[in-house]
């Protein structure tokens, strides 16, 4: 059942919270046309959209996509939107091959930091600070935005704010006896557990590499404490600090101890989410955007939505790491190419975009906006107030890792990532050539 919750998620709670670390032809926009010789009427104007949420598996998602552009064709009546939308490791490989071709779609998703950074040094992506002005900066929660700078100018808008919980499957606990975890210890016994009746532990799609990089940023994160990675990445430290080897270590004995379902280093994402999905699996690690799948779609059982919780990442005894440490931040955000032909447009739609998003994505996906929401004016379910709540006393957020780091690193990240996972390297080695690739990227 709906609650309503007085909180609000405010700017100023999530200012300090963000530890975001930027490093260092032709659209595929369709020409605009004349209506008519003469005849005064507007002119015809395509904007080619490109997003990553399929109607499959990002249900809520694309139904909002859809919705907000046929008010925006509505009230444009010379204005299309055409769509492609790709699944994401699809997208982010179309992406970096329309770049090479300087063929971007006038409107499309990037992610923040060392991701945006590159297109935006090969004048790809347009400066959005001009459709920022005028109040619409002043919507976003603090820090956000910031994530989508390089130089001092904004170069997209966050669409989401994420972090990262251990959702889990409430009636296989209770069917063993199973507490949720406070402690790495705790949560170690109710792996064993699980994995001595049979159950997989956790859904984990490793082919994706990212979704293993998150368990081993939260492993980092409570042995190290929440600077150690980050410094690491920023040079002011070094990914060969005790703890990054000692977390890369603890994932190596996961994977000994059948903490994950089998096959999961060949399984994309959704193939891994599935075995959470389908009852097979008693928890899964993975961002708020997922919320919609265990709140509002209809697609899925609300028999499963209905006994799925979720908990923070537990602390590791002489560990660093605080339990109100989250890895997260801001997700997606909308970019308009430079180059784009129908440029000015294409700002006018990305505004009006993310102000309906912010409207909409409440209350129709469960999805938590990066612009602020008021949770006080609108009925929720519980799972999404109850995150909101931790977002609002979170202690740190730490930027995904591969988001944070050039596109160079983040591919060595995201490759040594599978292959700890797949035990073809040590601990020591996954720590050392991370090392070498950010001593060489940096210099």
């Amino acid at each position: 059942m709906a609650k309503k919750s007085t909180s609000v998620l405010g700017a100023a709670a999530l200012a300090s919270l963000l530890a975001l670390t930027a490093c260092g032809g032709n659209s595929a926009g369709g020409e605009a046309a004349n209506a008519g010789a003469g005849s005064g009427s507007a002119e015809k104007i395509t904007i080619k959209m490109m997003h990553l949420w399929p109607a499959g598996s990002s249900k809520q998602q694309n139904m909002i996509v859809n919705d907000i552009i046929s008010q925006y064709q509505a009230d444009n009546p010379n204005v299309t939107i055409k769509q492609e939308i790709l699944e994401n490791e699809q997208y982010k490989n179309k992406l970096k091959v329309l770049s090479a071709s300087n063929d971007l779609p006038d409107v499309g998703m990037t992610w923040a930091a060392g991701f945006l950074t590159p297109y935006v040094k090969g004048n790809l992506f347009a400066p959005l600070d001009d459709t920022l002005a005028g109040g619409l900066k002043d919507s976003f929660v603090s820090g956000t935005t910031e994530a989508y700078a390089v130089d001092g100018k904004t170069y997209a808008l966050p669409l989401e704010l994420n972090i990262t919980p251990v959702y889990y499957n409430k009636a296989i606990f209770s069917k063993y006896n199973l507490e949720v975890p406070q402690t790495y210890a705790d949560f170690q016994k109710a792996v064993d557990t699980l994995q001595q009746n049979g159950v997989a532990p956790i859904a984990l799609g490793n082919k994706d590499r990212w979704t293993g990089s998150l368990w081993y940023m939260y492993l980092a994160d409570r042995l190290g404490g929440a600077e150690t990675l980050k410094k690491a990445i920023d040079r002011s430290g070094s990914f060969e600090d005790p703890s990054l080897v000692q977390a890369a270590d603890e994932v190596r004995k996961l994977v000994d101890g059948n903490a994950f379902n089998k096959g999961f280093n060949g399984l994309s994402n959704d193939e891994g989410k599935a075995e959470f999905l389908s009852g097979k699996a008693a928890m899964y690690l993975m961002g708020t955007w997922e919320l919609p799948n265990f709140t509002t779609n209809e697609s899925i059982p609300q028999e499963f939505r209905d006994q799925v919780g979720f908990f923070k990442f537990p602390t590791i005894e002489g560990g660093k790491g605080d339990i109100d440490s989250w890895v997260g931040g801001p997700g997606v955000g909308l970019f308009v190419a430079e180059n784009s032909k129908v440029k000015e447009e294409s700002k006018k739609f990305v505004k009006f975009f993310v102000e309906k998003w912010g409207e909409q994505s409440v209350t129709k996906a469960g999805v938590i906006p990066a612009t602020k929401v008021d949770t006080s004016k609108v009925d929720l379910p519980q799972m999404y107030i109850d995150i909101l709540n931790e977002l609002g006393k979170a202690s740190n957020i730490t930027l995904f890792a591969d988001v944070q780091m050039s596109p160079a690193v983040a591919q060595v990240h995201l490759n040594m990532i599978q292959a700890l996972f797949g035990k073809e390297v040590t601990p020591e080695d996954f720590a050392k050539q991370h090392e070498e690739a950010l001593k060489q990227d940096a210099g």
